[in-house]
């Protein structure tokens, strides 16, 4: 396959974003968004995805830090859509399970071409440390909308709220790569009856 990689950049009145990734990474990571949880679970991406990520992101984070989320999921998308490239020879459905102590949750994703997300996560509290749960669901929400994935997360349980998500981000993560994969038996063709994704 050819190299897939992609930089994005994208900005507007409430951020300045950009994106780099090579999906074909060792699951290095850079991060300088002045979000440290969000740093904290899209390094667990990059880990369990094998996916060298690099973002810096300026946003309006004296307001709150909804706008930075949402537009780094957004942007991410972007460079996944970028470097998936016509995704002849992907393996394009990924799954994974992953525990953390007493939580545990289920990713699955299908770069389909067609934007959708089911988001089935009850957290015990709306903050994790001054990071806003509802801000996970924005961030996925931009992710696919973008990327142009159908996008399945469920947590199955669990009882602390960081538990909870970095199950989700690992389990990501996983289903990322596994999805982005190169399939050596498909060769070239493209991995849907309708010829196109």
């Amino acid at each position: 396959m050819n190299s897939r990689t992609a930089t994005i950049e994208r900005n507007t009145l409430e951020t300045q974003i950009t994106v780099t990734i090579d999906l074909d990474g060792k699951g290095t990571a850079r991060f300088d968004t002045g979000v440290p949880f969000l740093e904290h679970m899209i390094d667990q991406i990059a880990r369990h995805g094998l996916i060298d990520i690099d973002i810096s992101a300026k946003g309006d984070l004296h307001i709150d830090a909804h706008h930075t989320v949402e537009d780094i999921g957004i942007t991410l998308g972007q460079a996944f859509a970028e470097a998936l490239g016509d995704k002849k020879g992907l393996v394009r459905y990924g799954h994974a399970y992953v525990p953390l102590d007493e939580a545990l949750s289920r990713v699955v994703i299908d770069f389909s071409g067609r934007p959708g997300l089911e988001y089935h996560v009850e957290y015990p509290r709306g903050m994790i440390g001054s990071f806003d749960v509802d801000l996970i669901l924005e961030f996925f929400q931009g992710f696919v909308n973008h990327a142009g994935a159908t996008l399945h997360i469920d947590n199955l349980r669990g009882r602390n709220a960081h538990h909870i998500a970095e199950t989700i981000f690992k389990a990501f993560g996983r289903a990322l790569r596994m999805a982005a994969a190169a399939d050596p038996r498909m060769q070239g063709m493209m991995p849907s009856t309708k010829g196109t994704l």
